[in-house]
C-alpha cells in the first residue's frame, strides 16, 4: 500500500527520486492506496497527473473533477488536493512532481514567466481534455517524461527539466497560465483549513467536539463545517474518523497491539464501531487488513 507521509500542516513529505533535485516521477494504480483514496495534501511543488487507464475522481480546494483516459491536469502549488476512484473502479495513472527551483535561477525569467503563476490565487488548477487543444500535446509531453524515468538513461532529469520548460512555454503562449481575478477569501479560507487540520492532527487520540474544531480555526461552526464540505467533500466529524483509520491501517501493520488498543490508541472509544467504520471503508476488518500487510511484507 502506499501511504502519503504528511507533516503537521498537511504538507507531503515528497520523495523525490535523488533527494538534491526536487523532481519526483511515479506510476500506480489508484489500488495501490488504501481505500483506493490518496490522502489530501499540499506541496510548494506543481503536480502534473496523466490518466493511462480507467477513470478517477480529483478534489482541488473541494472543486471534484472527473478525469478520463488520456486526460491530464496540472495543480498549482499549494493547493489542497486529493486523488480517489470513481464508483469503486481502479485507475492506472503517473504523478510527475516538479518544484519551481527547478525552472531557472535567472531571477528576471523566473519574475516574468513563472512567479505569476504561483501566485496567481484563482489559478489552481488546469484540467486537459484528450480531445481538447492542447489536450493531447500536454499528455504527449507528459508521457516523454514517464519515458525518460522507464528507461533511466544517464542524465534522463536533464531533458525531463527541459521537457517541462518546453511544455510550460507552450501553456504560456497559448494563454493558458494568464493571471485571472484576485482570490484573497479562498487564500484565507485555506489557511483555516489547514489550522483546523493541523489541530485535528495532534489531538486524533482524545475526545474532540465540533465546537472544539471550529475554535481552532476561529470561525463558527457552521462556516468550520462549510470549508471541511468545500475543501475536502466530508464533515469535520468524517475527517477526523477517516484520519484515525489512516493511523490505524500503520499500527495494524507495523505493531504487535490487538485490535482493542489500537482502536483506543485512534482514538475510537468504541471497539464495535471502530471495526464497523473499518469495514464500510476498506472492505474488509481490521484483523483481515493486518494478515494482508503481513503477507505482502513477507513476499
Amino acid at each position: 500500500m502506499i501511504q502519503i507521509e504528511r507533516m503537521q500542516d498537511f504538507a507531503e513529505v515528497i520523495p523525490y527520486d535523488h533527494s538534491e533535485i526536487p523532481l519526483y516521477i511515479h506510476t500506480a494504480p489508484l489500488s495501490a492506496y488504501p481505500g483506493m483514496r490518496a490522502s489530501c495534501h499540499w506541496h510548494e511543488d506543481i503536480e502534473w497527473i496523466l490518466i493511462h487507464k480507467g477513470k478517477m475522481h480529483y478534489d482541488v480546494n473541494g472543486q471534484r473533477l472527473t478525469l478520463h483516459e488520456r486526460d491530464s491536469l496540472m495543480i498549482n502549488a499549494r493547493q489542497m488536493h486529493y486523488s480517489h476512484s470513481c464508483q469503486k473502479q481502479d485507475c492506472l495513472f503517473s504523478c510527475i512532481l516538479f518544484h519551481p527551483s527547478l525552472f531557472c535561477n535567472n531571477h528576471a525569467l523566473l519574475q516574468k514567466y513563472v512567479t505569476p503563476v504561483l501566485q496567481n490565487r484563482s489559478l489552481e488548477y488546469l484540467h486537459f481534455h484528450q480531445d481538447v487543444e492542447p489536450g493531447a500535446e500536454v499528455a504527449d509531453f507528459l508521457t516523454q517524461m514517464l519515458e525518460l524515468k522507464e528507461t533511466d538513461p544517464e542524465g534522463y532529469e536533464l531533458e525531463a527539466i527541459a521537457l517541462m520548460h518546453a511544455l510550460w512555454r507552450r501553456l504560456w503562449q497559448k494563454g493558458q497560465l494568464k493571471p485571472a481575478p484576485d482570490g484573497q477569501e479562498l487564500e484565507n479560507d485555506l489557511d483555516i483549513q489547514r489550522t483546523m487540520a493541523t489541530f485535528l492532527y495532534q489531538h486524533y487520540q482524545e475526545k474532540i467536539t465540533l465546537d472544539e474544531i471550529a475554535a481552532s480555526g476561529n470561525v463558527s461552526r457552521s462556516k468550520c463545517c462549510r470549508i471541511f464540505k468545500r475543501y475536502m467533500q466530508q464533515s469535520p466529524i468524517d475527517f477526523l474518523n477517516a484520519y484515525r483509520l489512516k493511523i490505524s491501517c500503520s499500527l495494524l501493520a507495523n505493531t504487535d497491539k490487538n485490535i482493542t488498543e489500537i482502536a483506543l490508541a485512534c482514538g475510537f472509544n468504541h471497539l464495535s464501531y471502530f471495526s464497523k467504520y473499518f469495514c464500510e471503508t476498506y472492505e474488509c476488518t481490521p484483523r483481515q487488513y493486518r494478515k494482508r500487510e503481513r503477507k505482502l511484507k513477507q513476499t
